[in-house]
């Protein structure tokens, strides 16, 4: 019997054994149980002689079985297996196993096995209690590695070590998608070596060549959807937009009351390049917090509204829709308020829609978008509905990608003849394999150079648990910011009133932007213990109103909030009629209010690295220091104690994103490139292959090149099915 890669493991296993493997790992064809390869295994060489045993160790040791009897616990239901056990060296040891049922029929006497566990002592005898156990088949020597696989409850690694092994007695070698020339310049075993190796190694070397192999199918499978992606959205045609000389940019640069940052004229450069070509620009620009992107943006909407098209800028939320509708009015002066008393010669129209708009405004937002009369048309998903038609779109900003997926942002794209230029911005700075990975359809350009001007912002990290009189300093600095004539931010991680959310979950508009994916955000301390719930604004605002903070003018910002009093509040902080805001993450992005210089961040463990560097980015944004103080119970010596002195320690958000994906579980990022499906990516990781993807993603963009669609190559579109999934042009969303 032969078999391959698509056959159905009933057909092989018969129908218990398949049914196992579905209904417990999600295993169902001869392809997922190869890809299931083993978390670890246990080389010869590290095998313990019984005699050798110490309590507390974790041993590994091949034994027969002397004598196994079962009989009911004492104290409990369920039954007891003690079983006793001696090695070649003629050490002997006992091991319990508690309801044994599914073990009884294996562990008989005379049968050899391999196990393993945690020695203790139990009544002044060393023993195993329920270690792991994977039987060997009478006459088979132990083999060099004994490979150990993810399992699950009542279906053990050695009952899919066996299934295995057998599959690959009988799988035919599968047609290997890797061209030649890519195995023997990366020095690459052939895919049906590396499937067998991967699983039954005969040496250190077969199994990380085999590792290797498969790292690299999984690298190249993710770089052909990008590079496939690629070139999909420049099937349909930009229009130009040269440089207009005379124009509005022009007039708004010689405008500008300062001075363009080095990185803001290269970085706008590249952008005016693209912008010139009928080849749809598709680029990504991170800059750090204040880096100047907004600027940036500004500056590329107008060299489209110069060729006589239309820009669109997508924001995720109302309040930062808002914000940068103001922000570019300001900016443009008299250059945004065509038609209107006082504007310049050369001038256009900032016009914002966002769903919560009055009937009669968001009809002339409507009518503004749909005649040409708005050159910038500013908005939230209320963009993407069907009901709004632009006159010439030209070029789409999306701020904050993380918050939109690509399905999203490519609806404004896929309106018209011809392709809208896109401008990606986040403030968020991405690792370099992120942005070749999650990212990797678009150029990334990167702002790193502060504008002149900004502030230093110093971060402390308050230890409210050891140290409880700290939260009266904290509170005071809060009164002499004010009272030196300045605004602050107390930020909670979630909004209370309705529910509490288990672990620490947000209940905001802006939920998603909590680092859920953080290792030490969860419903327990890092030593175990229960958590209390999260503080929430619309508990915290009335006691600092009534305590700490009384007589001073306090607002509370919100995403439960109605649209029109969200932008109300913010309009009266932006406008220093209140003194501090105590808000949720919706002041996270876009807010600027050059006058706030002091930030308190409540619970701050429960936040992730990028968002708390995030958050500290609305103060300090004027002439004056910012302060940032960092509120947590978390006991000293934990994890999250040592995240928050991070943030304390580094003002690079370039470094804190680095830092940040080393705690995540980057699975959750790669995961997000394949939503609603079963994931491809088992071994590949953004932390230790960047030097893998880099070159993948060269010979992706190549073989691309000279083959569109991959035509001539089909086993390598099977690869990227299998990694990415079928219909890959939705699979990049959002992180």
């Amino acid at each position: 019997m032969s078999i391959d890669l698509d056959t159905s493991l009933r057909d092989v296993l018969g129908k218990a054994s398949a049914a196992g493997l579905a209904n417990k790992l999600d295993l169902h064809t001869v392809g997922d149980l190869v890809r299931h390869y083993p978390r670890r295994y246990v080389s010869r060489d590290a095998l313990t002689p019984i005699a050798e045993l110490t309590v507390g160790e974790h041993a590994t040791l091949v034994a027969r079985v002397e004598k196994a009897t079962v009989r009911p616990m004492r104290n409990r239901p369920g039954k007891l297996m003690t079983v006793v056990i001696r090695d070649d060296h003629g050490g002997r040891l006992s091991c319990t196993f508690f309801n044994p049922q599914k073990l009884a029929h294996l562990i008989t006497p005379g049968r050899r096995a391999l196990f393993a566990g945690k020695v203790s002592r139990f009544r002044e005898e060393l023993q195993l209690t329920h270690p792991e156990f994977d039987p060997l088949d009478e006459g088979e020597d132990v083999r060099p590695f004994v490979s150990v696989y993810p399992a699950a409850v009542k279906f053990g690694s050695e009952v899919v070590a066996r299934c295995v092994r057998h599959v690959l007695d009988l799988l035919d070698d599968p047609t290997d998608p890797l061209p030649a020339y890519i195995r023997r310049a990366e020095r690459l075993p052939e895919l049906g070596r590396a499937l067998r190796r991967i699983h039954v190694p005969e040496t250190e070397a077969d199994y990380r060549a085999a590792r290797a192999r498969l790292i690299w199918d999984e690298a190249l499978g993710v770089q052909l959807a990008l590079a496939l992606r690629r070139q999909q959205s420049l099937e349909r045609p930009a229009v130009a937009c040269p440089p207009k000389p005379a124009g509005l940019l022009d007039g708004f640069d010689a405008a500008l009351p300062f001075t363009l940052t080095e990185g803001q004229r290269e970085v706008g450069a590249e952008i005016a390049a693209d912008l010139a070509r009928e080849l749809p620009m598709n680029r990504l620009v991170q800059g750090d917090v204040g880096a100047g992107k907004t600027v940036v943006a500004l500056r590329a909407m107008l060299q489209v509204v110069d060729g006589g098209r239309q820009a669109a800028m997508l924001a995720p939320t109302e309040v930062l829709a808002a914000q940068h509708a103001r922000s570019l009015r300001t900016l443009l002066g008299p250059f945004g308020r065509a038609g209107e008393l006082g504007s310049a010669e050369r001038a256009t129209r900032v016009t914002l829609l966002t769903g919560s708009l009055s009937t009669a405004a968001r009809r002339q937002a409507l009518l503004d978008a749909q005649s040409g009369a708005a050159g910038i048309v500013v908005g939230t998903h209320a963009l993407i509905q069907d009901r709004v038609e632009f006159a010439d779109l030209g070029l789409v900003v999306v701020d904050e990608q993380h918050r939109f997926g690509v399905e999203q942002r490519d609806v404004l794209r896929g309106r018209g003849e011809r392709t809208p230029h896109l401008l990606v911005m986040t403030a968020t700075p991405i690792p370099r394999t992120v942005a070749m990975t999650v990212y990797g359809d678009l150029e990334v350009s990167a702002l790193r150079e502060l504008p002149r001007g900004r502030s230093p912002i110093s971060t402390t990290v308050v230890p409210a648990g050891e140290k409880p009189a700290w939260l009266q300093r904290v509170w005071r600095r809060i009164h002499e910011e004010v009272e030196a004539g300045h605004q602050a931010y107390i930020v909670c991680p979630r909004v209370g009133g309705d529910a509490t959310k288990r672990g620490g979950a947000p209940e905001d508009e802006d939920a998603e932007l909590i680092d859920l994916a953080d290792p030490d955000i969860g419903a327990e301390a890092d030593d175990g213990a229960a958590r209390r719930p999260p503080l929430a604004v619309l508990d915290v605002a009335p006691g600092l109103a009534e305590g700490p903070l009384a007589g001073l003018r306090l607002g509370v910002l919100h995403g439960k909030l109605p649209p029109e009093e969200k932008d109300a509040v913010m309009r009266s902080f932006d406008a220093g009629e209140l003194d501090v805001l105590v808000a949720t993450t919706v002041i996270e992005v876009g807010v600027d209010v050059p006058n706030a210089t002091g930030m308190v961040i409540l619970d701050a463990d429960r936040f992730g690295l990028s968002q708390l560097h995030q958050l500290r980015g609305r103060v300090g944004r004027g002439s004056a220091p910012g302060v940032c103080l960092l509120v947590t119970d978390a006991p000293a010596g934990t994890r999250a104690r040592e995240r928050l002195a991070a943030v304390a320690g580094t003002s690079d958000g370039f470094e804190l994103a680095r830092l940040d994906l080393e705690l995540r579980r980057e699975g959750d990022v790669l995961g997000a490139m394949q939503a609603g499906r079963r994931s491809g990516l088992r071994l590949l990781s953004l932390l230790r292959h960047e030097e893998i993807i880099s070159t993948a993603r060269g010979y992706a963009t190549d073989l691309v090149a000279g083959d569109p669609g991959l035509a001539g190559h089909p086993a390598l579109r099977e690869l990227v099915d299998e990694i990415v999934g079928e219909g890959q042009a939705e699979y990049l969303s959002k992180v």
